[in-house]
């Protein structure tokens, strides 16, 4: 039973130690939330400035994203957490960085989701759920800036399931398996990336 109050939902049956996890919760989703913004703005501005320094913006792309990656992966490490959390923030920013300066979107998606994957498993992180936030951030940014969604995700879990081959079999699958959600509902991209035994029922 919930009563509307203002601009506030008044949960009758929420009593006060549900009401403080409840509040410390939503604080702590903002700050999240926050945290992230933060993150692809600096992503972002720091790509885009790269690349305008240079004059080879296709070549100076893929080393950028490496160095943007591995700065990232350093200081998830240096703090003890947060790679799974950073990733889709920073492969949103770079994504971002990289269209404000005309780049291809398509090639740096591919170029950040491979990176990642390839990142996480030197570090000991979790393979497959760095490659979903990496193929979520492309996506999302590649939504933002306008650019084609269907051709920046099918090339983002192209490398995303590239960079897998590398690590074994076990890491494909493993990220085959996270990325089908993904590519659901965008039927050229899951018959180009998946085999049918790959698709979701």
């Amino acid at each position: 039973m919930k009563a509307r109050r203002g601009n506030d939902i008044e949960y009758a049956w929420l009593g006060k130690v549900g009401t403080t996890v409840k509040e410390g919760i939503i604080g702590s989703l903002k700050g999240i939330n926050e945290i992230e913004a933060e993150i692809v703005s600096l992503v972002r501005n720091t790509v885009s400035n790269s690349l305008r320094a240079g004059h080879d913006v296709a070549g100076e792309s893929l080393t950028i994203t490496k160095d943007v990656l591995k700065g990232a992966i350093i200081a998830t490490e240096e703090i003890g957490t947060g790679l799974t959390l950073s990733t889709k923030s920073v492969a949103k920013g770079i994504v971002m960085g990289v269209s404000d300066i005309g780049g291809d979107i398509v090639t740096v998606a591919s170029q950040t989701v491979r990176s990642a994957v390839k990142g996480a498993s030197e570090v000991g992180a979790n393979v497959a759920l760095v490659a979903r936030r990496a193929v979520d951030g492309v996506i999302e940014a590649t939504k933002e800036v306008g650019g084609n969604v269907a051709e920046a995700a099918k090339a983002a879990v192209g490398g995303a399931v590239e960079a897998a081959g590398g690590i074994g079999s076990t890491a494909v699958e493993t990220v085959k398996d996270m990325l089908v959600g993904v590519v659901e509902g965008v039927r050229e991209i899951s018959g180009a990336v998946f085999p049918t035994s790959h698709r979701a029922a």
